[in-house]
């Protein structure tokens, strides 16, 4: 499909979710849409690849995460080959905030007006191809002012979702767009049955095409504050080569919705095997699965199984006998849940942070921007870990007051800095750190490297560390 005359349209995706109903496979650190839930992708780069399917002129994405995700967010969109524009929230915030900030960026960028399309970063779409439809069916009313949101065509009662009113039997009728009647919260069972009997409501997908323009009218008519707070943040922003970083002040003011309040709100129908992946129910309903319904993940053995979904990540895991059942195995937690009850994941991530749990926040291994380090033992005095670094990264050049260090290379090839020394060590080569003596890890090579470390010291933490130099920008940091 060609436009000549089309505005421009700009990807905006929103990457700051958490997905707690996911754990113990999403964490506060490493949520839902940064990990490979069905595929060889991650959730964040099936979303940039789905874009490539898109009819007409599109610019370079806009992301809007979460500033703690910032390395591990730029890290998956060049692997996915996306040259995006990563705009970082101090503090995760609804839709329109970060649409806002996103709509005044791209104006700026672009000299002008442009189409926004809003996506969420952890969404399942299994029909690219429909998605591609629709976007182009809902181009001439974006481009005509209105804001159009894709309602999914529901396929039974689902009370996780908001829904949509319109028109009686809008359907998935391609080029059809129907008047918003009104948005409506999750619902009961009873209410979600009544609703798609009634032909006249559609799941509400939280995914949106209107022009900058538009949406900034409505926000001037509607919610005044959040336009002046995004004006704020985006005029306050720290702009580096790769990050722009919205200040906590003025982007903290941005609280409320607008889409709910607008009469220009239209939706176009979506059938396209879409989920939000909000719970492990969901996403055994779009995982691939046996002929008993199963879906297993990793090294699972499972006997007289049916209609579960049973995940491995770091070890041998054996089941018999489950119908309808959730068993997630990941090297520091297990969980099992009901099918039928895994929205309740949530709140074991509750009772986990009322305990002061580290496990909502971070799994065993953890991710930095040149690679991840993994706790492998610990015991009072000592703690191994293996780093992972990947090719042409540094670590920082740093110290630590409390503790000493052995590394131990066992695959690539290590760049060592100890104070006025710089040596390199191959597989199976040692070297020793010191309490006090400033240190940097180097990876020269095109392959990853990795390096048992054994720490011994009275304190181990990640904030007994300062840094000298840093190539990501974390001096005076802990991550």
């Amino acid at each position: 499909m060609h436009y000549p005359h089309a505005m421009n349209l700009v990807p905006v995706i929103l990457c700051g979710g958490s997905g707690t109903r996911l754990w113990p496979l999403s964490r506060a650190l490493y949520p839902k849409q940064l990990l490979a839930l069905t595929g060889g992708r991650s959730l964040l780069q099936d979303t940039w690849v789905r874009l490539q399917a898109i009819a007409g002129p599109a610019g370079a994405p806009l992301v809007v995460c979460n500033e703690a995700h910032r390395f591990l967010v730029a890290g998956q969109l060049r692997e996915a080959g996306a040259a995006a524009t990563i705009i970082l929230e101090p503090e995760g915030r609804n839709t329109a905030p970060a649409a806002t900030v996103a709509a005044l960026a791209a104006q700026r960028r672009a000299g002008g007006d442009v189409l926004l399309l809003v996506l969420a970063a952890d969404h399942v779409i299994r029909d690219p191809a429909a998605f591609a439809a629709a976007v182009a069916a809902a181009r001439p009313a974006a481009e005509a002012g209105r804001l159009v949101t894709f309602g999914v065509v529901p396929t039974h009662p689902e009370t996780g979702y908001g829904y949509i009113r319109t028109d009686p039997g809008a359907g998935p009728a391609e080029g059809a767009v129907h008047r918003v009647l009104e948005f409506v919260e999750k619902p009961d069972y009873e209410t979600a049955r009544r609703y798609v009997d009634s032909g006249a409501y559609l799941w509400n997908s939280g995914m949106f095409l209107f022009s900058a323009s538009a949406w900034l009218r409505e926000l001037a008519a509607h919610a005044p504050d959040i336009a002046a707070a995004a004006v704020a943040a985006l005029d306050a922003a720290v702009t580096g080569p790769e990050f722009t970083m919205l200040t906590q002040d003025s982007f903290g003011r941005c609280r409320k919705e607008v889409m709910e309040r607008t009469a220009a709100a239209a939706v176009v129908a979506l059938a396209a095997g879409w989920s939000d992946v909000g719970s492990f129910a969901s996403l055994l309903d779009v995982a691939p699965k046996d002929p008993a319904g199963n879906a297993l993940v990793g090294d699972v053995v499972a006997v007289d199984c049916a209609n579960s979904y049973v995940r491995a990540e770091s070890r041998l895991v054996a089941v018999a006998g489950l119908e309808g059942c959730v068993v997630v195995e990941t090297p520091d937690a297990v969980l099992v849940v009901p099918r039928d009850r895994a929205q309740d994941v949530k709140k074991i991530v509750d009772e986990l942070e009322r305990r002061g749990r580290p496990e909502t926040r971070l799994g065993r291994e953890v991710f930095r921007p040149w690679g991840s380090f993994d706790g492998l033992d610990a015991a009072p005095g000592f703690q191994v870990k293996r780093l992972t670094v990947l090719p042409g990264a540094v670590l920082s050049l740093q110290m630590h007051r409390r503790r000493a260090e052995h590394w131990v290379v066992v695959t690539g090839t290590a760049r060592i800095t100890r104070d006025d020394e710089v040596f390199e060590l191959g597989v199976g080569g040692h070297t020793f750190i010191p309490v006090g003596a400033r240190h940097r890890i180097e990876n020269p090579g095109t392959e990853l490297l990795r390096i048992i470390e054994v720490q011994v010291g009275d304190y181990l933490g990640e904030d007994d560390i300062v840094r000298f130099e840093d190539r990501y920008g974390r001096q005076g940091r802990t991550d």
